[in-house]
């Protein structure tokens, strides 16, 4: 006789059931261990700090323009819930540009920068441009306003890593690298310089000397380069009779053409000497009540210092140094000519504008009228940055993966 096939009785069942939860969530903490390790630690630190900047530029931004928010709008909270929108399109914005591979932007990149070009066009030369402090640099597009500048400044940035990149056996010769940057480049700066704005003007062309010097193009070559914007700033400069009130404002003397610089200079220095060393405390700021323009935007860093004192400025100016830092990390693990050059542009373009912001606040340079990256209010801006950062951490993605696989490819040589 044959036996009966033998069955499994509860307590089998229930071991059985509890191997199988074990087994699971070990798949599941296996597979989350997986997608912690996919970025590197370069990718956490970017993310990191930016994302701590951009929460404490929105703190910032509520405090120095609830007084002037009121005034406008008889609501204390109108222009941070504006930047705090704009915060939350540039997050998804800056995690799905951060996804995109290399190859995307290197097949894109003209139309984007053609489509940013013509969006200032329709700046310069239709109904649709908007001037605001004697700049023509805004579209008004409905009740919104858009910076196409920032556009553009996004898209040099990704153009000249793709094309410094695809000329870099041949940038010692000076035509491959004037061709095509002064055209294509030289004249994106140059729709900018139409409109007036000299700030950003030189941002951008800090970004392409830059540009030119990480991807290895001889010094001779970028100090005759460097000499010749020297020389059209000046001749921008003093174009203008605003400009020249600036500068004259910058040393002393009268500024009757821009009256409000020696007011703003002033009470920005007074913003920062009543702070002290610990501040009057944050929300507690004296100069945000009428007595310093552009409190939330250009001026930020004075109500910064005011509030929060010398450790609070002192904080903004490490948080700047942490993201260079992690901007050069980035720089050298990198193999491909595009990453580097491109992050590099993008450090050039962020850090050189939080020196400028800054030296402004402190009266080392006339006013330009930029903000401080990720902290002052401007939606336009602040977008625009969230997607360069975006771009890098890209780079900081791939350059994890190449990195995994080379150890992989080592542990399985062993």
């Amino acid at each position: 006789m044959t036996s009966p096939p033998r069955t499994l009785d509860r307590p089998d069942l229930e071991k059985s059931g509890a191997t199988s939860s074990k087994l699971a969530g070990l798949t599941a903490r296996i597979s989350l261990g997986k997608a912690v390790q996919a970025e590197s630690a370069n990718y956490f630190l970017l993310l990191g700090i930016t994302l701590f900047m951009v929460v404490f530029g929105l703190v910032m931004v509520l405090s120095s323009s609830s007084v002037e928010s009121h005034n406008d709008t008889d609501n204390f909270f109108a222009r941070f819930w504006s930047q705090g929108a704009y915060a939350l399109i540039g997050l998804p914005l800056m995690f799905l540009v951060s996804r995109l591979p290399s190859r995307f932007w290197k097949k894109t990149i003209w139309f984007f920068l053609a489509f940013a070009c013509f969006l200032q066009l329709l700046v310069l030369f239709t109904p649709l441009g908007m001037e605001i402090g004697g700049n023509r640099n805004w579209l008004k597009v409905g009740s919104q306003t858009l910076q196409p500048s920032e556009a553009i400044k996004v898209a040099l940035v990704v153009w000249l890593g793709v094309v410094l990149a695809r000329k870099k056996d041949m940038l010692w010769q000076w035509k491959h690298v004037a061709v095509p940057i002064v055209p294509i480049g030289g004249g994106a700066i140059l729709l900018v310089t139409l409109g007036g704005d000299l700030g950003t003007t030189m941002i951008m062309a800090a970004i392409l000397l830059g540009a030119l010097f990480f991807a290895g193009v001889r010094l001779r070559h970028l100090a005759v380069g460097t000499l010749a914007i020297g020389i059209l700033a000046f001749l921008v400069a003093i174009s203008s009779e605003s400009r020249l009130g600036r500068i004259a404002a910058l040393f002393g003397g009268s500024s009757a053409a821009n009256p409000d610089v020696n007011w703003q200079i002033d009470n920005g220095f007074y913003a920062l000497a009543s702070g002290g060393v610990f501040g009057v405390g944050l929300g507690n700021s004296h100069s945000k009540w009428s007595w310093l323009p552009a409190a939330d935007t250009d001026f930020i860093f004075a109500i910064i210092g005011e509030e929060l004192g010398l450790i609070g400025a002192v904080v903004v100016l490490i948080l700047f140094v942490l993201l260079a830092i992690v901007f050069l990390r980035i720089i050298h693990a990198s193999t491909d000519p595009f990453a580097r050059v491109t992050t590099a542009a993008i450090m050039v373009w962020l850090i050189g504008q939080a020196f400028v912001n800054i030296a402004v606040v402190l009266g080392v340079i006339p006013v330009l009228g930029v903000p401080l990256p990720l902290i002052s209010a401007g939606g336009t801006a602040m977008i625009s940055s969230m997607i360069a950062i975006g771009i890098v951490l890209s780079f900081a993605r791939e350059t994890g993966r190449e990195a995994r696989r080379e150890r992989v490819a080592n542990g399985s040589a062993e």
